[in-house]
This record gives C-alpha cells, sequence and structure tokens, in this order.
C-alpha cells in the first residue's frame, strides 16, 4: 500500500507516469474508492462547497467517461487501466492540499489579507495539479506537452460545465 501511495506522489512530481501504473481493473477501481474517499472525508472535515456530494459523485464519473474516450479518441484505449488509475492516485496525494486551499480561501472570504494567501496557495496547487496531470497524459497519448495542457483544461472547464448543468446553484433574485 505505502509503494502505491509513494508511486502516486512520484506521479505528482512528474517524476513517473502511467506507464509505471500497474494494468489493473481492480487496482483502477480501488484507487477510484480511494479517490473518493479521501475527496469525501476530507469535504466532511472542510466542507469546500455547497452540494460536494454531488459533485464529487459526477466528477469520478466525468473522470471515468472523459479518460476512456479520449484514449479512444486518440487510438490508445487499452492505456486506459494505467491512465485513469495514475490520474486519480496522482489527484488522492493533492486533494488534501486542494480542499485545505478552497477552505482557506472560502473561510477567510472577508478578510483580504488572510484570503489572498489562501488563493495564491490555491492557484499554485491549480497549476500543479495541471501540471501533473498533463505529463501523465503526454506519457499517455505521446502528444506535446502543450497540447496535453490544453486537454487536461478542457477536461477540467468540460466537468465544471457538466457540474453546472446538473447543479446550477440558486436562482438569481430580481434587484427590487
Amino acid at each position: 500500500m505505502m509503494e502505491l501511495v509513494q508511486l502516486f506522489f512520484q506521479i505528482a512530481l512528474s517524476r513517473k507516469g502511467p506507464q509505471d501504473v500497474p494494468a489493473s481493473s481492480l487496482l483502477l477501481g480501488l484507487t477510484v474508492i480511494g479517490y473518493f474517499l479521501v475527496n469525501f472525508i476530507l469535504s466532511l472535515v472542510l466542507p469546500p462547497i455547497e452540494s460536494w456530494q454531488l459533485q464529487l459523485v459526477v466528477e469520478v464519473a466525468f473522470m471515468l467517461g472523459w479518460y476512456a474516450v479520449l484514449l479512444r479518441a486518440f487510438g490508445k484505449p487499452e492505456r486506459f487501466l494505467q491512465t485513469a488509475t495514475a490520474m486519480f492516485g496522482y489527484q488522492i496525494v493533492l486533494a488534501p492540499l486542494w480542499i485545505l486551499a478552497i477552505f482557506l480561501s472560502n473561510r477567510f472570504n472577508d478578510d483580504v489579507r488572510l484570503q489572498f494567501p489562501a488563493v495564491v496557495l490555491g492557484l499554485a496547487i491549480a497549476v500543479w495539479i495541471i501540471r501533473a496531470g498533463s505529463y501523465v497524459l503526454k506519457a499517455a497519448l505521446e502528444l506535446p506537452m502543450l497540447a496535453c495542457v490544453m486537454l487536461f483544461i478542457l477536461q477540467l472547464v468540460t466537468g465544471q460545465l457538466l457540474l453546472f448543468a446538473i447543479n446550477p446553484g440558486p436562482a438569481p433574485t430580481p434587484a427590487g
């Protein structure tokens, strides 16, 4: 188990890639469950946003579908198990930092002096997540890094649009 966590940490640092992950449906399933549990537990302790439970379920399903379609579109469906496992795995490692940054940013919403460092922390973690995810895609798709960054950002934007479509939030109140 510790070896797996170390592998995911190495992927988060872009020192290893999906090719270093065993191709196993069981491992992918366990990694997805681990990703879900880590995010679920952290979000219980440090609730980042409203309706995070629905967002977490949609995010997991969307990521699985996204990488299945993406790898098939680029003619590399055999790399799905390793790529998806690597994607969920490195995000397990970074989830505590990401959720903490969101929590702190929301917590200090009314105090700019404290919110600014929280937002900078969140931005640094977001860049780290994009960089590590793009590195995994580069290894999986054998595309230039810029294309992988764009594909990863497209995944993030598409996922957020999907979440917004499913749960648009409260309707604005008319000014009056």
